[in-house]
């Protein structure tokens, strides 16, 4: 049986429900409480977040307040915390609640549309970041055609974007093309709103896409790019359902189903990247903790070189790279 908030937290007694002689302080610890009764693990932390975000209070302004009384005139703000913290209970992932994840120091749009940005993820950018900037630096660097297969919020496409713009000039001179594709319109529409939000419309562009299926047709797209990458779903069927109601239950299947053994889309990609891929092209892959080596045998066998597995913070194996050598 659900529960529900703690009567405390609003008070229903006059017609515009004023909020009850609760302190800011008062409000948060009740909220810690209810979120740790329903099984939320960083239950502080998320009610920090929805505190904030609905009372607008950064931490100092929050010690400076946090034994004064909540005024009536923040009862709407109350109400809404206290609607936000039931949909938190319910297990709806904390950034579809706030509708924004932060990911390479950037804050990207999510809804339940889209896969949520991870931190794991940042290791795929920063590998190419690694790979690609020491190139650019070089005189003679030239064009740069990037594909983010399986784009979903477009945080890969467009937090590389971001941060290879200031090796390329308006104008004249070398050109950078980052092209964010997915299947699913829905996504799409979620990554076109973050290339607004952060200005990246000069160099990125959507497509809708089964993999590969559309590019090189009718010369409206590129056929072949210098770097690909994708982060694909990679769970195994059968795994799905042992995941947290966060995952499972709120987050596109579509993004996280890679069929019996998830490896599906590795195989797919791995054996059509090189017909897309320049002389030189590099391909990168996020893959999961238990498929480094699995996913360099599919690389190697599609005739990669200097096929590498890179792994995590925690050091899990996180991805997978190799770069195509064919003229």
């Amino acid at each position: 049986m659900k529960k529900k908030i703690s009567e405390n937290l609003i008070h229903d007694g006059s017609e515009k429900g004023a909020v009850t002689e609760m302190t800011y302080g008062g409000l948060l610890r009740e909220a810690e409480q209810y979120l740790e009764w329903c099984g939320i693990e960083e239950n502080r932390t998320d009610a920090w977040y929805l505190f904030s975000d609905c009372f607008s209070m950064d931490r100092a302004s929050y010690f400076l307040r946090a034994a004064s009384a909540v005024p009536e005139e923040e009862t709407e703000a109350a109400v809404r915390f206290r609607n936000l913290l039931e949909q938190r209970g319910s297990r709806i992932p904390l950034q579809q609640i706030l509708g924004v994840q932060e990911f390479m120091g950037l804050e990207f749009a999510v809804n339940g549309d889209v896969l949520i940005p991870r931190q794991d993820t940042e290791v795929l950018v920063e590998e190419i970041l690694k790979d690609l900037i020491p190139e650019r630096k070089q005189d003679g660097a030239g064009d740069l055609a990037v594909l983010d297969l399986c784009t979903g919020s477009g945080c890969i496409g467009i937090s590389l974007a971001r941060y290879l713009a200031a090796y390329f000039t308006e104008g004249a001179g070398p050109s950078l093309q980052v092209v964010l594709s997915d299947i699913s319109e829905k996504a799409l529409r979620v990554a076109g709103e973050n290339i607004r939000r952060l200005q990246c419309a000069s160099w990125c562009s959507t497509v809708r896409s089964d993999l590969f299926e559309v590019f090189g047709q009718a010369g409206r797209l590129p056929a072949r790019f210098d770097v690909i990458v994708s982060n694909p779903p990679y769970i195994p069927s059968g795994v799905i359902g042992t995941l947290a109601p966060e995952v499972k239950d709120h987050e596109p299947r579509l993004a996280l189903d890679g069929e019996a053994d998830g490896l599906a889309f590795y195989r797919r990609i791995a054996a059509q990247a090189p017909d897309h891929l320049n002389p030189g092209g590099r391909l990168y892959v996020e893959i999961g903790w238990d498929q480094g080596e699995p996913v360099k045998k599919l690389f190697e066998a599609a005739q990669f070189a200097e096929v590498a597995v890179i792994r995590d913070l925690a050091g899990n194996d996180r991805v997978v790279k190799g770069r195509i050598c064919h003229v």
